[in-house]
C-alpha cells in the first residue's frame, strides 16, 4: 500500500493559534464552500510533496532527509501578512506569508536535491515560503473571486510571531471526507550530530 507523502516544517502551537485568531474574521467572510479553510492544527511549511511513496522506500528516504538536516543549523522564521497564489485577483490558494533568510530556501533546496536523487519529481514552481489557510473552490465565480480580493485587500493580519526551524518531519497524508488527516512518521533534526 502507498502512503500518500510530503515533506514540511511543523508550525508551532503557539502560531497556529495566532493565524487562526488572526484570520478568524477572514474566513466569516469568506465561509465555506467558497473557500475550504484548512484546519489550524494542520497548517504547516510544505518543502516537497511527494505523492504516493511506498513503504519500502520510507526509510531509505528519512536516512537521506537526516544527513541532508543535519547539514543545516536552526532558521527564525517571522510569520506575516497574507496572499494569495496565483495572485489575488485570481485566488486559488490563499496564505499567511513567512519570511527567512536565504539558510530556508537552501534548506528547501537541499531536499529537493535528496529527492530528486531517490526518484521523486521536483517542484516546477519557485519556492515561496507560506502556509497555506485556504483553499479557493474550483467552481468559483467570477463575483467570487472578486470577492476574495476585496475582502483580501482589507485584512492586514500584521506580524503573527517568530519561530525557529529546527526540524524538518516526513509525513504522511490521508484523504477524508472531513480534510486530510495527517500523521508525521520521521522527525529528522536539522544541526543533529551523526
Amino acid at each position: 500500500m502507498m502512503l500518500r507523502s510530503f515533506i514540511a516544517v511543523e508550525i508551532p502551537l503557539e502560531i497556529q493559534q495566532a493565524i487562526a485568531r488572526s484570520t478568524a474574521s477572514l474566513q466569516k467572510s469568506l465561509p465555506k464552500p467558497l473557500i475550504r479553510w484548512v484546519a489550524p492544527q494542520n497548517v504547516h511549511l510544505t518543502l516537497q510533496f511527494l505523492g504516493d511513496v511506498s513503504p519500502a522506500n520510507l526509510e531509505r528516504l528519512a536516512d537521506a532527509l537526516k544527513v541532508e538536516a543535519a547539514a543545516h543549523s536552526a532558521i527564525e522564521v517571522l510569520v506575516v501578512k497574507t496572499g494569495a497564489f496565483p495572485t489575488p485577483r485570481r485566488a486559488r490558494v490563499i496564505w499567511v506569508g513567512l519570511e527567512a533568510p536565504a539558510a530556508l530556501s537552501a534548506l528547501h533546496r537541499g531536499v529537493e536535491a535528496v529527492t530528486t536523487r531517490l526518484g521523486y519529481p521536483s517542484e516546477e514552481r519557485r519556492f515561496s515560503p507560506h502556509l497555506t489557510i485556504g483553499r479557493v473552490n474550483q467552481n468559483a465565480a467570477a463575483a467570487d473571486l472578486q470577492k476574495i480580493y476585496a475582502v483580501l485587500q482589507q485584512t492586514d493580519i500584521g506580524i503573527l510571531g517568530r519561530f525557529q526551524v529546527e526540524a524538518i518531519h516526513l509525513f504522511k497524508s490521508d484523504l477524508s471526507s472531513s480534510g486530510p488527516i495527517y500523521a508525521r512518521l520521521y522527525s529528522l533534526p536539522l544541526g543533529e550530530k551523526i
